[in-house]
């Protein structure tokens, strides 16, 4: 029997890179309901990847109409707002788009960030944000040097989360932790750093107003009429959906770091003050006016099994399969663990965390006769888990991380649960997808409301109270001990290769 419909609803809308998530979560009640929209993202050119923002922007309308006709007779005491980060767009004065939506995927510019990083200011200690194909500051320099008539043209350069809150309020404004991303809000300050801006080719009043991310906006009476909710609604800026997927997955206390996985991946934590990790391996992002998200992000996730099921297994989709890659990771679990010394270095797409190479191709590594594609597949997994163990190591070097809460679709599936466990080598606690970034955006809604006094205090408004504790996942020890034995051997591989390719050295 589905709970009761209360009387009170808050409404976290989570825009991601390829879908949204509107989620009604009732306070006090077990009470939630989630509408989803897909889109794609487009390749028009090699290295690019981007979208519609008409697309988005009819998706989203979508799926918050859905959800608010759901929570009918109860009042919608907010939406707040979570959103893609890295994405650049230009408009021109009227607001309307002179390009596609960049997104973070896009690595067109990854001359521009290599030029950047050998001889340019130290934007990431100024910014937080690592210097990479994937940041606004990047872009625009591509468009200074490509397409200056379109730098030109343009009125402004904004991102996803100011595109949405411009349809939602009619406001042209960001956030702090949205602003971050662009790798041109300076730390210190939280305002837009001169360096980075001279850097990128533009002025100051071509970005937008940054407010605090508890500022609360009303809702358009067009956006109000379309989708079923009251005129004036606040509108809450939120912050960027990384940031926000610690929130809602509770990994806000010492000791304990959030990991997510969709298309890409990540591993971040919760610190009081802003940092930059002297080896330059993490971000530092805004999450609130007074706290922080430290860690690393991945850009390839969830789309490494895509692409191995598109290229090692294709005859095991069936037509109309409601769950694609459960066939696939049944032959994935008939390898063992750690693939018999076969290893993936699964940089399909560019690059990030730790080393920000988007230049850095993929490979296998220790590959052998009797290995069999059921290895190669396991292997793609366990390379994707790889990589987040790495950004853990760093993390402990910032702070010591005790366990991991993670989300993400992936980890509906037995085989990345335990393999991520073993990875990562301490506990993991797989939290519902409901419960990531939509409701980490609904919580800092309700602190901006002033319906909280804290984080975890405006978690507990939203928690199911029926609801099961988020299940534990233990790694088997001797499992461990092999990936710990897999990775150690990464070192000596890579020496051989260049050995190999000192061969073709005069």
């Amino acid at each position: 029997m589905s709970a009761a419909l209360p009387a009170e609803v808050i409404v976290g809308l989570d825009v991601g890179t390829t879908g949204v998530k509107a989620v009604a979560f009732g306070l006090g009640s077990s009470w939630r309901r989630v509408a989803i929209r897909e889109y794609p993202l487009s390749t028009p050119a090699p290295h690019e990847e981007v979208q519609d923002p008409a697309v988005i922007l009819a998706a989203a309308r979508e799926a918050l109409t859905e959800c608010v006709a759901a929570a009918s007779g109860a009042e919608v005491i907010a939406v707040s707002v979570s959103a893609a980060m890295h994405g650049l767009l230009g408009l021109d004065s009227a607001l309307a788009p002179l390009t596609p939506l960049i997104t973070w995927a896009d690595s067109r510019a990854h001359d521009e960030a290599r030029a950047l990083r050998r001889s340019g200011p130290d934007l990431h200690g100024l910014t937080g944000a690592p210097v990479h194909p994937m940041t606004p500051v990047t872009k625009l320099m591509w468009f200074a040097r490509h397409e200056r008539q379109t730098l030109a043209r343009a009125r402004w350069w904004v991102g996803l989360k100011e595109l949405l809150l411009a349809w939602l309020t009619g406001r042209l404004v960001t956030e702090p932790s949205s602003a971050s991303g662009t790798g041109m809000l300076e730390l210190g300050t939280r305002s837009w750093c001169e360096a980075a801006i001279e850097v990128a080719g533009v002025s100051a009043d071509q970005l937008p107003e940054i407010l605090p991310a508890a500022s609360r906006l009303p809702l358009a009476a067009a956006v109000a009429q379309a989708t079923g909710l009251a005129a004036g609604t606040p509108v809450v800026l939120g912050a960027g959906d990384g940031p926000l997927a610690n929130l809602g997955t509770g990994a806000i206390v010492p000791g304990v770091a959030g990991l997510s996985i969709g298309t890409s991946g990540a591993v971040r934590m919760v610190v009081e003050r802003a940092r930059v990790d002297d080896r330059r391996t993490l971000f530092c992002y805004a999450l609130t006016d007074s706290t922080w998200v430290v860690g690393g992000a991945i850009s390839n996730g969830g789309v490494v099994a895509r692409w191995a099921e598109a290229s090692l297994a294709p005859d095991l989709r069936g037509e109309g399969d409601s769950r694609p890659d459960e066939a696939l990771l049944a032959l994935a679990a008939t390898a063992p663990p750690g693939s018999d010394g076969l290893v993936m270095l699964p940089y399909l797409l560019a690059e990030r965390a730790p080393l920000w190479d988007p230049d850095l191709p993929g490979a296998y590594l220790g590959l052998r006769h009797d290995h069999t594609r059921a290895h190669l597949v396991r292997a793609a997994l366990e390379g994707v888990c790889i990589q987040m163990r790495l950004i853990l190591d760093r993390l402990d070097a910032v702070a010591p991380v005790d366990s991991v809460r993670a989300t993400g679709g992936v980890f509906r599936a037995a085989l990345w649960r335990e393999v991520m466990a073993a990875m990562l080598g301490r506990p993991l606690e797989v939290i519902g997808e409901a419960e990531g970034t939509a409701l980490g955006a609904a919580a800092l809604g309700l602190l901006a409301l002033g319906r909280a006094a804290t984080p975890a205090g405006a978690l507990a408004l939203l928690a199911d109270p029926g609801a099961a504790c988020a299940p534990q996942v233990r790694a088997d020890a001797e499992v461990v001990a092999t990936y710990d034995l897999l990775r150690a051997s990464i070192p000596g591989r890579v020496a051989e290769l260049e050995r190999v390719a000192g061969l073709f050295v005069d």
